[in-house]
């Protein structure tokens, strides 16, 4: 069975721009391979799980093929098969936020005046 580091296969799975940016993710423990932190020399192959913990929601694939180059999105996107759970959260993660107000809405007239900071001011006791 080939297997192949796993700093090089996020990196041709397009889960990266490039392997130093997946080494360091690596480095800090943002990667795991079948529950464990995982190192950059860390071998994968066909089968293992990988979590990718960029930023929430993380992503769950199983390890589906090997490459050794970075080819093209659709290409790479046959290298893994992603878990229905991970594909359930990362769905209710862009639900949640394209319910979740606009933050900008709050400031409806822009910047304070200044005769609003002083009365914001006064209101807090400065």
């Amino acid at each position: 069975m080939e297997k192949i580091r796993i700093d090089k296969w996020l990196w041709a799975a397009r889960f990266y721009k490039t392997r130093s940016l997946a080494a360091q993710d690596i480095d800090k423990g943002r990667i795991l391979v079948n529950g464990h932190v995982a190192k950059a020399s860390r071998e994968v192959g066909p089968g293992d799980v990988i979590v990718v913990r960029k930023e929430p929601p993380y992503i769950t694939v199983r390890v589906v093929a090997i490459s050794k180059v970075r080819g093209p999105a659709p290409v790479a996107r046959l290298l893994y098969e992603e878990t229905p759970e991970s594909i359930e959260q990362r769905e209710r993660a862009a639900e949640m936020r394209r319910l979740a107000p606009e933050p900008a809405q709050d400031l409806a007239a822009g910047r304070p005046t200044k005769r609003d900071r002083r009365q914001i001011e006064r209101w807090r006791g400065h």
